[in-house]
């Protein structure tokens, strides 16, 4: 039996452990003084340590599913299994107190931990599975229309009452991409995107709290004192950095100006600190990232490579694309983390973990272009030739 080697996705796999170590140390500059407060002094590296030890785990993470063939994912216990769990999980949230007014986390001993962030790889494994299995009937709507919307519902329904808008409109990325590439009618993509409209502005529309967001995005400055205030401060550390910016930990705007800068606004950290060329950086690494993702994807040697693959560049490259709309004013305020550099263990992990099975479906991918070895195809000749 010949082994056919098939070289791993080596520039993927470098850009995503460049962004998560590079989010390691914008969590300790972006930390350190409110750490030292926190601590009474006691210590500048409290967020740090944990996001070394998150990012750790998540690059290991990453190797590992890098090396698992992604076809087991499609066994049928397996997808039906991570759909149950992870719906049980997002219900389970609720009986922990909340925290700034949401239900977002499991904790225990010590330990937190966000199911909707599994959701970003258990909807486009379930949409890959299911939209391969009935590749015949894709524009059927009691067959394979309405269990996909079925999916995204219970899934993006259960965040949506966390409350999180944000993560509700990445997992509608997620299913109008994949469902896209498997070929689906133009009518029904059509009538789930004005759905998903309707749905979005009536959310906006029952919820006091994102009408004012709403407001604020529409001038910042006029509401600098309520609704408005972290994005004006947002865009005045993006200002203050210029072109060059002022140097790692050197900026002013985490000295308790602006919340939560380890968080979701950590972009502007970067902006202030690395200037217009550290923030074009960042942007320009998640367009790479885009770009060997799709690859992978598209050159995947079957159906279920190909929309797995999609949904998951999908979600890291449109949540990136979010928070940075988000930090520049582009977009009204969501709590949504930047994939890989954001303060917080869920999301590096479960983000390299993405990368990493997207890495595997590049291997597949390379061994499709790449053919038969050299070996097996001296072998062919050898017993074609053979006197």
């Amino acid at each position: 039996m010949t082994n056919t080697r098939v070289r791993m996705d080596w520039f993927m796999f470098a850009i995503a452990a460049g962004l998560a170590v590079f989010g390691t140390m914008m969590v300790y500059s972006a930390s350190a003084m409110i750490s030292s407060h926190e601590t009474g002094g006691a210590s500048q590296f409290t967020y740090f340590y944990k996001q070394f030890a998150f990012t750790s785990i998540g690059l290991v993470a990453m190797f590992i599913a890098s090396r698992i063939d992604y076809r087991r994912y499609q066994l049928p216990w397996f997808v039906y299994g991570s759909l149950g769990f992870t719906a049980i999980c997002l219900v389970a949230v609720f009986a922990f107190p909340q925290i700034n007014g949401a239900s977002r986390w499991i904790r225990f001993a010590g330990l937190s931990f966000q199911p909707s962030e599994i959701a970003k790889i258990t909807l486009p494994l379930f949409l890959a599975y299911f939209l391969t299995k009935n590749e015949s009937s894709v524009g059927d709507l009691k067959s394979t229309v309405v269990p996909c919307i079925g999916a995204l519902v219970l899934l993006g329904g259960l965040i949506f009452l966390e409350p999180d808008l944000g993560t509700t409109i990445v997992l509608c990325a997620i299913f109008s991409a994949v469902y896209f590439a498997a070929g689906a009618k133009l009518v029904h993509i059509a009538s789930v995107a004005g759905a998903m409209i309707v749905a979005g502005v009536a959310a906006i529309l029952v919820a006091p709290w994102r009408v004012e967001r709403l407001m604020a995005f529409l001038d910042p400055f006029k509401h600098a004192d309520d609704a408005g205030y972290q994005v004006v401060q947002s865009l005045i550390a993006i200002g203050k950095g210029g072109v060059l910016g002022q140097g790692y930990a050197q900026g002013t705007q985490q000295l308790f100006y602006l919340p939560y800068p380890y968080s979701d606004f950590i972009f502007s950290v970067v902006g202030e600190e690395f200037g217009l060329i550290g923030t074009l950086a960042i942007v320009l690494a998640f367009g790479l990232l885009l770009w060997r993702g799709s690859r992978a994807a598209l050159m995947a040697p079957d159906r279920f490579g190909t929309l797995l693959g999609i949904g998951l560049i999908t979600g890291i490259t449109v949540q990136a694309l979010f928070n940075i709309s988000v930090v520049t004013s582009i977009l009204p305020a969501k709590g949504i983390p930047l994939p890989f550099i954001s303060y917080g263990g869920s999301s590096v992990i479960v983000t390299l973990i993405a990368v990493g099975v997207l890495l595997n479906i590049s291997q597949s991918s390379s061994m499709k272009a790449e053919g038969p070895s050299d070996e097996v195809v001296h072998r062919k000749k050898g017993r074609t030739n053979k006197p």
